[in-house]
């Protein structure tokens, strides 16, 4: 039982266009130093270039993008008699989505297009198609470490 009150969840704003809470915190990550209407110039004009270059809505390519980035399991260290064995767990939807944002975003910086908006709707494609990115090959070295060490899913509890 833990000695304090648990963290209430974070009040979720939801962007203006979609009214979705995780374009809002998509668009808060992209932000630096406050700067909340360029995060959302280089989010929407990411989901224009999606969308002429698939045909298909920008929103729901994003959407499906996150989704085949979102790891399931990830190895968290436990100490157990006196080693620290990395044992297999699921990840927590929150972590999921924050993970997966993360990924994207790094990635997509490291990218070498032009500018931020191109750079972002790169990584979303190529995350939308499976193809070979960077937020897809740290999502393939978690899942391959989590195999690697199954051998310890029984410490899990």
């Amino acid at each position: 039982m833990p000695r304090r009150i648990r963290a209430l969840p974070k009040r979720e704003y939801a962007d203006p266009r979609y009214n979705s809470s995780v374009i809002g915190k998509f668009i808060n990550s992209i932000m630096k130093r406050g700067k909340k209407s360029t995060a959302l110039m280089i989010f929407y004009d990411a989901l224009e270039i999606l969308h002429k270059k698939t045909g298909e809505d920008g929103y729901q390519v994003f959407d499906k993008a996150l989704a085949n980035v979102k790891p399931i399991v990830e190895v968290r260290p436990r100490r157990i008699g006196g080693a620290t064995y990395q044992v297999p767990m699921e990840v927590k939807p929150e972590r999921k989505l924050a993970l997966a944002i993360r990924w994207v975003l790094d990635a997509s910086r490291e990218r070498s297009e032009h500018t931020m908006a191109e750079k972002l709707a790169g990584e979303l494609l190529a995350c939308y198609k499976k193809e070979n990115s960077g937020s897809m090959k740290k999502r393939e070295d978690t899942h391959r470490m989590a195999e690697a060490n199954k051998a310890y899913a029984h410490f899990r509890f």
